[in-house]
């Protein structure tokens, strides 16, 4: 199972960034607990950092050519007007589920990409993307019959 993660806008400067809001862990630190936590679920798991909602659209584009499995994403900065991203997505065959480290509702925020969705994970700080890699391996393999 191979998945990619989107980090949109900002999140390259994870741990620098209003750490009262997102924390003081970095996207390096992220990138290296999720990656252990997608080995100890035999999911391949590629990530890209973007400030540009085209650049996205594009690896998203290419990963579904290539076949990947499903699309883990935080729009971050696109969150409102991620309308080319939101179109992408509903245009792929892969399942997405969004990622947001707040509660964005609490925040009054609405996500443009939602609806391109088939979940969302928002308000559990890093354990948010933790959440939504055991979400889209559960979702992506085939159930068990007893």
């Amino acid at each position: 199972m191979k998945l990619l993660l989107i980090q949109g806008a900002n999140m390259e400067y994870l741990g620098r960034r209003q750490p009262e809001l997102y924390g003081t862990t970095t996207a390096k630190k992220l990138d290296a607990l999720l990656r252990r936590h997608a080995r100890q679920l035999g999911v391949r798991l590629e990530i890209l950092y973007t400030n540009t909602e085209g650049a996205a659209v594009s690896a998203i584009f290419k990963a579904d050519r290539a076949g990947i499995d499903g699309v883990l994403f935080n729009p971050a900065g696109f969150l409102h007007a991620g309308h080319a991203l939101r179109d992408c997505l509903k245009s792929i065959r892969a399942p997405a589920i969004e990622i947001h480290m707040t509660n964005i509702e609490k925040r009054g925020y609405g996500s443009i990409t939602a609806e391109a969705a088939v979940g969302m994970i928002a308000g559990f700080g890093v354990d948010s993307y933790r959440l939504g890699l055991e979400a889209m391996a559960a979702r992506l393999r085939p159930v068990s019959r007893a």
